[in-house]
């Protein structure tokens, strides 16, 4: 398996650069003809069909990522080396109140009750099923249960990929699917506590000022209270995407650098991205890209609102979102119990990018900082 994992990696590595020189010399991107285009040696003619597929709808996603989740899991990063032995899992898809068909996943130990829960809201364009998979292990190995879900519009949930039509509503999908712990008698009693990461930290911070009083804290990785000014469009560009976007919502013409490159700081690392292979990775679309912008103003602007314990943690050489709102969330949040980790060096992916003793110590942060907040040390 090792050996048919490392052939996988110098030919998704070939897709990868491929892939990046499509992206620069096409005025679309990554169009549907253009991924058509890619071939990688050694796969069948089914995967590479399945890779080069158009992720917009739902079904060429959850193809994807059956295809390839048994080579995603096996290959050279910190976060895998974390085994399952010991921890019961379970992904499930369920219809919510809008129609939409909700992928979830849980993590819990086995032969144990969890010491809390925690609920992870994702990043921009990500999934739960990638990265997270690893995150997951190795909180649930520290005695605590996981849940995750991927929003509507991104990973295995049903909606047009990487579309936001409207930030508010993701936020109640959110807010709907994990208030359904009450009914769970394994859970409903136990501390529960916000796992937001980048895009998720903004989305956890609105389930946290619409549910005041349900959550026993926030740990916020990252978070998207504003986003960088290195990513941001010019103004006069701004003004003419918040224009055109009132009437062609979904088109990919946002300017946008390779987040990838800017978020993971370990160069052997960042080549491990284009596993991801149900992340959203082509310009942001119009309205989507209006809807985070509107968002980050407004949090930005209720920052004095957040009541609920927190730990906040950022990279100071991050340049996806800004580490200066974090600093100012941890300043005027009116939470008395609240905790600002600042790490020098790293960069916006700290769980996944950085070096592996850094990851080693995020996560030492996390669950020490969640035991403390759980009556278990």
């Amino acid at each position: 398996m090792a050996l048919k994992v490392a052939n996988f990696t110098r030919r998704l590595h070939l897709v990868h650069d491929f892939r990046v020189r499509v992206l620069a010399s096409s005025p679309n991107r990554r169009g549907i003809a253009a991924a058509k285009m890619l071939k990688v040696e050694e796969l069948t003619p089914e995967l590479q069909e399945t890779l080069n597929a158009n992720m917009d709808d739902v079904k060429a996603r959850r193809r994807a990522r059956e295809a390839f989740k048994d080579v995603q899991l096996n290959i050279d990063h910190i976060l895998f080396k974390t085994s399952c032995d010991g921890l019961k899992t379970k992904e499930s898809y369920e219809v919510n109140s809008r129609g939409l068909e909700i992928f979830s996943k849980s993590w819990l130990p086995e032969k144990r009750s969890p010491k809390a829960v925690i609920c992870f809201c994702h990043g921009y364009g990500d999934t739960c099923t990638f990265f997270f998979e690893g995150i997951a292990r190795k909180l649930a190995s520290s005695g605590l249960g996981v849940l995750a879900m991927d929003f509507p519009g991104f990973g295995l949930s049903e909606g047009l990929h990487g579309f936001i039509p409207s930030f508010n509503s993701l936020v109640d999908d959110v807010i709907e699917h994990y208030s359904k712990i009450k009914e769970n008698p394994e859970l409903r009693d136990l501390p529960r506590f916000l796992l937001g990461q980048s895009m998720g930290g903004a989305v956890a911070l609105k389930v946290h000022l619409k549910q005041p009083e349900f959550w026993n804290g926030a740990i916020l990785v990252a978070p998207m209270c504003k986003i960088a000014d290195d990513v941001v469009p010019p103004w006069a560009v701004k003004q003419f995407l918040i224009g055109v976007a009132k009437v062609l919502p979904r088109s990919k013409l946002v300017p946008q650098k390779d987040l990838a490159d800017m978020a993971f700081r370990e160069p052997k690392k960042k080549p491990l991205t284009s596993y991801n292979v149900i992340a959203y990775k082509d310009r942001p679309r119009l309205g989507t890209a209006l809807e985070l912008l509107n968002t980050t103003e407004e949090i930005e602007s209720q920052l004095e609102k957040v009541s609920l314990p927190l730990l906040i943690l950022h990279g100071k050489a991050d340049t996806v979102t800004d580490a200066s709102v974090s600093k100012a969330l941890y300043e005027k949040a009116r939470s008395k119990d609240k905790k600002l980790n600042l790490y020098d060096d790293a960069y916006h992916a700290l769980l996944e990018g950085e070096p592996d003793d850094m990851i080693l110590r995020v996560f030492d942060d996390i669950i020490s900082w969640v035991d403390e907040h759980s009556g278990t040390k």
